[in-house]
């Protein structure tokens, strides 16, 4: 079958989203399928045209980011010629050009899944918050065209206007996770290196973005060390997002505490990553959206409540 996958950012960039969409188009292509990813091109030196563990990747070039979108002039025309030359189209939403991909998959015949990753939820600014209803308006229009709705939970699912209203043609299929066994020494030896040996570790990890609540488990730290005076807050991910300044914003939070915090980046290797969860003590998610954190399952499968 010939597969046609439509999203905003793959990889290398990171998230949990494309975490998903990349592991799901790397298994269907090794099951023999022939599959295609158009997405856009976030950074200059991203090939035009790829191929990434048998899936070929094509990337547009974008005019210019909006909100934590891309705007992609081409994209029309690309996604039309595409989904012609494939048997059946996934999207993966939040997705700004979701519509259109719905409407010329109906204009040439083509079924359309479109797996839902969460409702969009901007800051309070006004700017903002009409994003916010645009961006549902848009997903609404996508999702009553599909031919399919994939979501993670059915929880999560009862719980979204978008979403609930669409529960005929609704599947809930937990996020694939493939995640290696940590080492214990290698943890501990970096716990060492760090200079945090008889400390208890709280771990959080992902970008630095307002819908993460960082900025919750920041103002938590002093009630969490006043009965618990070894806690310490470690930290791995990104924390200058372009689309969003939430870590300059949280920098007062961070600075009257930052003694007892450690930033660690994003760690892009899977063994490393799981060594990060195996020497918490602790791994906390106080994100105010996430459908279903894939670290969270990480953290577990490492051992780390």
């Amino acid at each position: 079958m010939n597969i046609l996958v439509v999203l905003t950012y793959y990889h290398p960039h990171w998230t949990g989203l494309t975490v998903h969409a990349v592991r799901v188009a790397e298994h269907l292509a090794e099951r023999g399928h022939r599959v295609t990813v158009l997405t856009t091109r976030h950074s200059p030196e991203l090939a035009r045209d790829e191929m990434i563990n048998g899936v070929r990747v094509v990337r547009l070039w974008p005019l210019t980011r909006f909100s934590r979108g891309m705007i992609t002039p081409a994209f029309p025309w690309a996604a039309a010629q595409l989904i012609a030359e494939h048997d059946v189209v996934q999207i993966h939403t939040p997705l700004p050009e979701a519509p259109i991909v719905a409407a010329l998959c109906r204009l040439l015949g083509r079924p359309l899944l479109m797996t839902h990753h969460g409702d969009v939820v901007m800051p309070d600014s006004l700017t903002e918050q009409l994003i916010e209803r645009a961006a549902f308006h848009i997903l609404r229009a996508a999702a009553s065209a599909a031919d399919g709705i994939t979501s993670y939970s059915e929880d999560y699912a009862r719980h979204s206007k978008l979403l609930w209203p669409f529960r005929d043609k609704l599947t809930c299929i937990y996020p694939p996770v493939e995640f290696p066994q940590p080492d214990p020494a290698a943890a501990a030896t970096w716990k060492h290196d760090l200079g945090l040996e008889g400390k208890r570790l709280i771990g959080f990890a992902g970008r630095w973005v307002s819908e993460k609540g960082f900025d919750d488990l920041l103002r938590a730290l002093p009630f969490i060390r006043a009965e618990l005076p070894e806690a310490h807050l470690v930290f791995a991910g990104e924390r200058n997002v372009v689309y969003d300044d939430f870590y300059r914003v949280c920098q007062p939070l961070i600075e009257a505490q930052q003694e007892h915090i450690t930033f660690l980046g994003l760690i892009r290797d899977r063994r490393r990553l799981a060594n990060f969860y195996a020497m918490l003590d602790l791994f906390v998610l106080p994100s105010h959206t996430d459908m279903m954190a894939l670290t969270q399952v990480e953290a577990m499968l490492c051992g780390t409540p």
